[in-house]
């Protein structure tokens, strides 16, 4: 199997919770949970894939403080080429609530300083030719998503597939986010999209028709994935539409699942397993994850 390439944001998340109500300003709470982690869309499918056993890539960058180096200890010889920025590290504060959503507290910190100059820097393309790379986080990287069509560049040249997970702008869902993710698209071979993000994309409200609309917009035998939460997931490609169902498991917290399905998935797809099977893959490995603590992304004896 090639390593799989991983691109995009990683940093430090911070998870307390579950809140409910939410508290009155200048009072305190206590929550029963708390749980410091290796966090962003990149970081938490790198974090997935290391636990899978799946051979990876993680481009990267950190802040030039104590977090910064604990982010890089995490991932050892991986981080060896990945830029120190002369800034915070990025820190997520992710207040979970009873009913599995979530909230955000995020610094600017080291991310928007991240550009295609230091992705290319860090991966050998030789290594990753023919295979896949993820390409996570784009909003949160101001500086990288600008520069993006460097990276497809970069995929053309090596013959990789590019699977997209732009994750949820800060914005929204402008008309200019919709313009330049409809343009990655055009160059990706997946696209990894949550229900809502996949609707927003293509103005469609049933999401059987949006996941076929975001189909159109892609190149020949590309698949559009709708990751579902607890409903699962479904792909559309020229074969047809397949959908699957996710384990029933007692929810945690939900941070992070969309990443991990995709670390699930993609190890799948690179291993040689049916669409079908790299869905089922990426439904079981995200559940897993969002119901243990601390968080597993594998049964004890399928860990390398």
């Amino acid at each position: 199997m090639k390593p799989i390439a991983v691109i995009g944001n990683v940093n430090v998340d911070l998870i307390l919770g579950p809140a409910t109500p939410w508290p009155q300003p200048g009072t305190e709470i206590i929550v029963d949970h708390d749980e410091l982690r290796v966090g962003g869309c990149a970081g938490n499918s790198a974090l997935a894939l290391k636990a899978l056993g799946v051979p990876f890539a993680l481009a990267a960058s950190v802040g030039s403080d104590r977090f910064g180096a604990w982010l890089a200890g995490e991932f050892g010889g991986q981080s060896k080429n990945w830029r120190v920025h002369e800034e915070n590290t990025t820190i997520s504060v992710g207040i979970t609530h009873p009913d599995g959503e979530r909230t955000f507290f995020t610094t600017l910190g080291h991310l928007p300083h991240y550009g295609a100059a230091d992705v290319l820097t860090t991966l050998d393309g030789e290594a990753h030719r023919g295979g896949l790379a993820l390409f996570a986080g784009p909003f949160l990287m101001p500086k990288l998503s600008q520069e993006y069509g460097q990276l497809y560049d970069w995929a053309d040249k090596f013959g990789i597939r590019v699977a997209l997970d732009t994750g949820w702008p800060p914005a929204g869902w402008t008309s200019e986010v919709v313009a330049a993710t409809k343009g990655w698209l055009a160059r990706s071979a997946i696209a990894l999209f949550n229900e809502v993000e996949t609707t927003s994309i293509t103005g469609r409200d049933d999401v059987h028709s949006a996941a076929r609309a975001m189909l159109d917009l892609m190149p020949e035998g590309a698949v559009a994935v709708v990751k579902r939460g607890p409903h699962g997931a479904l792909a559309v490609s020229s074969a047809g539409v397949v959908e699957v169902a996710a384990p029933k498991v007692k929810v945690i917290d939900t941070i992070g699942a969309g990443d991990v399905f995709n670390a699930g998935f993609l190890a799948a797809l690179a291993a040689g397993k049916s669409l079908e099977e790299s869905l089922k893959a990426g439904a079981a490995t995200a559940s897993l994850a969002v119901s243990t603590y601390p968080r597993r992304y594998a049964p004890p004896e399928s860990r390398s």
